[in-house]
């Protein structure tokens, strides 16, 4: 059976009228990404399958510092045990062959006295290594071999001593250690600063010593795609700052706000405050300098996800001036008002300014508005304690005895007389 043909124009449908209208973009739920950078500033990233394994061994040092302290102590313990055992066999045999150990041997010349065993050979390689010198014990000029293998004996332990004192004078004065009072806010901030689209955060120095050369790098790491079908999954996009565009050093005496101004250059310059929540995007913060004390370069690392990203917040002000001196708030370190910014894109702010001001109007009018209802609500309440006094004022008139008025005649004339 044919389907009936409707009267009205199929252009003119519900179809084709939907068809034809304007959609709005939607934003699909952003997918939770790994984290590149930790909050903590660690790489969250695995090395798999590498090959060439040797390649660590030509480096033992730096391995040795690289590793965890519980592999580190265990090595060391591990070499200097094999090297007493390794030289308690060497006296043993040097005994052995001087005939040091033959119980019924009735002359005096012996290589080491009083090792008749093992044991004794053990703990006399204990005693040369680590210079005890208990006194029992010691080679005589009789055997050669046993001044050899003392020469040789004190040059290893020499060795493995130097290795282990660098190994741990290393770990111990690494950079990250004072990268541990190096904060940052835990949230980036999105505001208006100078009629600009701003990204900003906030950096401190918990310590007196100061930060010498201090400089900021943000980064941007986002997974692109080329036109040619590329698929970056690391992609890493430098972003400028006001410090590095004037390119000096920080001055990280008190905690300061680094401002990355969003132009045509930047990365988050189509970004709006919608589609920067449905982004996967990760801005890593680096903060470099060198120890005032040691002398070590050091650097801190952070990183802000999208979720992290306060679109139209501000930074509390925390350096207030107390009886001559500066006293910083660290409480309030990384708390945040919220104040008027404009939802849309960097690029959308700058084709049509009047955004701006529309939102700075609005922004105008709801704080007027909120002030007006602030005073009403206090006259109401002073009119409240006030209607209080007026009510007992009536009521109390209302107990008085009402006024009679009666008229006398005298003289032909009528006198009006009124008694309370």
């Amino acid at each position: 059976m044919l389907p009936r043909k409707s009267i009205i124009p199929e252009e003119y449908g519900l179809p084709g009228l939907a068809s034809r209208m304007p959609r709005k973009p939607v934003f699909r739920d952003r997918v939770n990404k790994a984290r590149f950078i930790a909050k903590n500033g660690s790489c969250n990233l695995a090395h798999k399958n590498i090959r060439e394994q040797g390649r660590f061994l030509q480096d033992v040092f730096t391995t040795l510092v690289d590793l965890k302290w519980r592999f580190t102590l265990v090595i060391f313990t591990t070499t200097f045990v094999s090297s007493w055992l390794l030289f308690a066999m060497s006296w043993w045999l040097v005994a052995f062959a001087h005939g040091d150990l033959d119980p019924h041997r009735q002359t005096d010349s012996y290589c080491v006295t009083d090792v008749k065993s093992f044991t004794s050979a053990f703990l006399f390689s204990i005693e040369v290594q680590v210079t005890i010198g208990f006194g029992g014990r010691m080679i005589t000029e009789q055997c050669p071999a046993a001044i050899t293998v003392l020469i040789l004996q004190n040059i290893v332990g020499l060795i493995i001593n130097a290795v282990m004192l660098g190994c741990i004078f290393m770990k111990t004065a690494q950079s990250n250690r004072r990268a541990e009072t190096l904060i940052f806010s835990r949230h980036a901030v999105i505001v208006v600063r100078n009629n600009r689209l701003c990204f900003m955060i906030r950096i401190g120095d918990l310590r007196k010593s100061m930060i010498i050369g201090a400089t900021v790098r943000l980064q941007v790491v986002r997974k692109t795609t080329t036109p040619e079908g590329e698929v970056i999954p690391i992609h890493q996009i430098d972003v400028q700052t006001e410090s590095a565009v004037a390119s000096n050093s920080l001055f990280l005496l008190a905690p300061l706000i680094i401002c990355h101004i969003i132009d045509k250059n930047s990365p988050l310059y189509d970004l709006s405050a919608m589609e920067l929540q449905c982004s996967d995007l990760e801005v890593i913060v680096i903060l470099e300098g060198v120890v005032e004390t040691t002398g070590i370069t050091t650097q801190a690392r952070t990183s802000y996800v999208s979720e992290e990203i306060q679109w139209g917040h501000r930074f509390v002000p925390i350096v207030t001036e107390e009886e001559g001196v500066y006293s910083v708030d660290y409480s309030k370190f990384g708390n945040t008002v919220k104040v008027a910014t404009p939802r849309c894109s960097a690029r959308e702010l700058d084709e049509k300014p009047s955004i701006l001001i529309q939102t700075l109007q609005k922004s105008e009018l709801s704080h007027q508005n909120s002030l007006r209802k602030r005073n009403s609500m206090r006259r109401n309440n002073s009119m409240r304690k006030g209607g209080g006094s007026g009510s007992l004022r009536r009521n109390n008139s209302g107990l008085l005895s009402p006024k009679v008025q009666f008229f006398s005649s005298s003289d032909g004339s009528q006198s009006l007389n009124a008694v309370s």
